[in-house]
């Protein structure tokens, strides 16, 4: 293994491009791969066994890819398959639940923290636990929102329909106090406007994604493995409807070296 291997990045389906841009704000050098499970969002609302299959499956992609290090930008996942993932692949692992959890403790100046995110990362209760090991004097209000992640890979980022789903779903967390809301799970940081319209200006939006990127980082250091070329190259997959992912990538102003639909149940080439 050397620097001059791809990062890989993978998620349920566009949400983790807000990790990779982090990624290559951070590492502009560093190559990277991006896996979207597009034609089988959202992971959410699916049973663990399932979720563990798929992120077996997104996994085993990148790592005939031969990438270096693996980030898992899919709090579902981080939730549900992080130690199914670290028993069968022998890389540096980046997940986004304990880079979020520091970074949610460090924001909160009244200790009262909100935590959105998809029924199987609030049903998991992973976000509450790492909070508390970290301070045990936080109040915790954790809140699903299944929508939010079907309006995004719709594109739908902004709006009449989706100001009011954002508003139907954080009403209730806007009378619990709180001065931190985690964003927790990869496709909310692009809700921000409508999240951040709802809650109101004394609430801090927490997107885990700066957090993930150093961390990515500091592993990288620890384990020798930066690139120290030039500017690294951008590849993408989704396993479903790439031109409507391609226009998100552009919108975030991430270069497209490469573009490609995939089936994860055939042989990677």
């Amino acid at each position: 293994m050397s620097g001059a291997e791809a990062i890989g990045v993978f998620d349920s389906g566009v949400g983790g491009l807000t990790v990779l841009r982090e990624i290559v704000s951070l590492l502009p050098n560093e190559n990277t791969i991006y896996l979207g499970d597009t034609a089988r969002v959202p992971y959410g609302s699916k049973p663990k066994s399932t979720v563990i299959q798929y992120a077996l499956e997104d996994a085993r992609f990148l790592s005939k890819q031969k990438v270096k290090a693996l980030v898992v930008a899919c709090n579902t996942v981080c939730c549900l398959a992080m130690s199914n993932l670290g028993e069968a692949f022998d890389l540096p692992i980046i997940g986004v639940i304990a880079p979020a959890s520091r970074a949610a403790v460090e924001l909160t100046k009244n200790k009262r923290i909100g935590i959105i995110g998809t029924e199987g990362t609030i049903n998991s209760g992973v976000y509450y636990q790492a909070i508390k090991q970290l301070d045990e004097e936080i109040e915790i209000f954790p809140k699903a929102c299944p929508l939010f992640v079907p309006i995004v890979e719709e594109n739908l980022l902004e709006g009449e329909v989706t100001q009011k789903i954002v508003d139907m779903y954080l009403v209730e967390l806007r009378g619990k106090q709180i001065d931190t809301l985690t964003l927790g799970c990869t496709h909310y940081p692009l809700l921000r406007e409508p999240i951040a319209r709802c809650m109101g200006p004394e609430v801090t939006l927490l997107d885990p994604a700066t957090a993930v990127a150093r961390e990515l980082k500091q592993k990288l250091i620890e384990n020798n493995l930066l690139n120290d070329k030039a500017e690294g190259y951008r590849k993408f997959f989704f396993t479903g409807q790439p031109q409507k992912a391609e226009k998100l990538i552009r919108y975030l102003n991430i270069k497209i070296d490469h573009i490609e639909q995939v089936d994860l149940a055939l042989p990677v080439a």
